[in-house]
């Protein structure tokens, strides 16, 4: 998937944050160990060091979400990172992102932790970041 293609499926997906540049994306996918799995309606961009995986990013376009592309987006890229050698993943989400809280729920994530004030919003204020983390070690 092409970095503009990511930037703009995450512009339309990140109404309440500042979206990623394709000059942002074309940057981390240039890094070793950053990788992307999804199509060309949903993508995960993750990266591998060692054992352990990170979500860096995850985005849907408006018109599919709701029909599971998001869930099936986070099997994949938790099957290559499996393949990459990963056995723990981590992510952060905002506070207020209570589908994506869902979503991470529901494929195994558990709270680590906060980051307060991590998100800030286009009216000037903040949200905390939830910290996730699952095993990938059993499937």
């Amino acid at each position: 998937m092409a970095p503009a293609d990511m930037a703009e499926i995450h512009k339309a997906a990140f109404a309440q944050a500042r979206p990623w540049s394709a000059e942002e994306f074309a940057s981390l996918l240039d890094q070793q160990f950053c990788h992307v799995a999804g199509d060309a309606d949903c993508f995960a961009l993750f990266r591998v060091i060692a054992d352990e995986a990170e979500l860096l990013t995850i985005a849907t376009r408006p018109k599919s979400q709701r029909q599971g592309r998001a869930r099936a987006c986070m099997l994949l890229w938790h099957d290559r990172a499996r393949a990459l050698g990963a056995t723990q993943a981590f992510l952060d989400v905002a506070a207020d992102n209570h589908p994506a809280l869902a979503l991470y729920s529901a494929c195994g994530y558990v709270r680590s932790g906060t980051r307060t004030g991590y998100y800030p919003r286009p009216d000037g204020t903040t949200c905390d970041a939830i910290l996730m983390s699952r095993d990938l070690s059993q499937g």
